[in-house]
């Protein structure tokens, strides 16, 4: 069973938030792996999603149905997939509640996975599902914020150049979705702070993983260095 709950404050009123979580553009850009989300009944989306995590690897296909709706409060929603190494049922519950500086976004949900996904553990799985949920939710708060303090174009500078580096979104144009890459090193980061919950040593820790990938890597450098040397002096 995989079970997920937590409250995060977004600087947006709370109609523009619920808008915005119930757009399957938005929805498509905010979770890791994403390949597309579209409405295929009232309140009910389909979609597939690309995701490399130890034997959760493939193309994931299915569906989020919702219920019970109270705009702009709260929501039910009911999750079927279904992948080549298992399927994933669940279901939850989101808030949205006026807060001082935004609104305070809630949500409680619990999950059943079955086939080889199963096999990894409880814990690899609530990671995997807390980084999904995290990432997700920081990623909405990045189109909350390009929608709520847009960037503005830059006046006089020429077609296709904007404030941002090549390697950011144009001005006005929505966040990217958070990379495989991402998606794995927040599945690592949740496990890191479920199995060391003193920061001060998972910073330690961090530093003495960082020393021992660079001491390998060097010394594989060196090998292959001297080995193309020896190759060289036979020749």
């Amino acid at each position: 069973m995989i079970e997920l709950e937590d409250t995060v404050l977004f600087d947006a009123p709370r109609e523009l938030l619920w808008e915005m979580i119930l757009d399957p553009e938005v929805l498509a850009r905010i979770v890791p792996g994403c390949d597309k989300l579209v409405i295929v009944n009232e309140n009910e989306f389909q979609g597939q999603m690309r995701i490399k995590v130890g034997p959760m690897d493939g193309v994931f296909r299915g569906t989020v149905a919702l219920s019970d709706l109270q705009p702009p409060e709260s929501f039910h929603l009911i999750i079927n997939g279904r992948g080549p190494s298992g399927i994933i049922n669940g279901e939850g519950d989101v808030r949205l509640v006026d807060a001082e500086k935004g609104t305070e976004f809630s949500y409680t949900g619990q999950g059943q996975i079955s086939g080889r996904m199963a096999s990894v553990g409880q814990r690899v799985m609530n990671s995997s599902a807390k980084a999904v949920a995290k990432q997700s939710l920081d990623n909405l708060d990045k189109q909350v914020q390009a929608r709520v303090h847009p960037e503005p174009e830059v006046e006089g500078a020429p077609a296709g150049e904007g404030r941002q580096p090549v390697t950011e979104p144009a001005a006005g144009e929505p966040p990217p979705a958070p990379s495989q890459t991402d998606f794995i090193m927040g599945v690592a980061e949740n496990m890191l702070e479920e199995f060391v919950p003193d920061p001060q040593q998972r910073k330690l820790l961090v530093s003495l993983g960082a020393a021992v990938f660079l001491v390998i890597a060097v010394n594989w450098f060196a090998n292959l260095v001297a080995r193309r040397v020896v190759k060289m002096m036979e020749e």
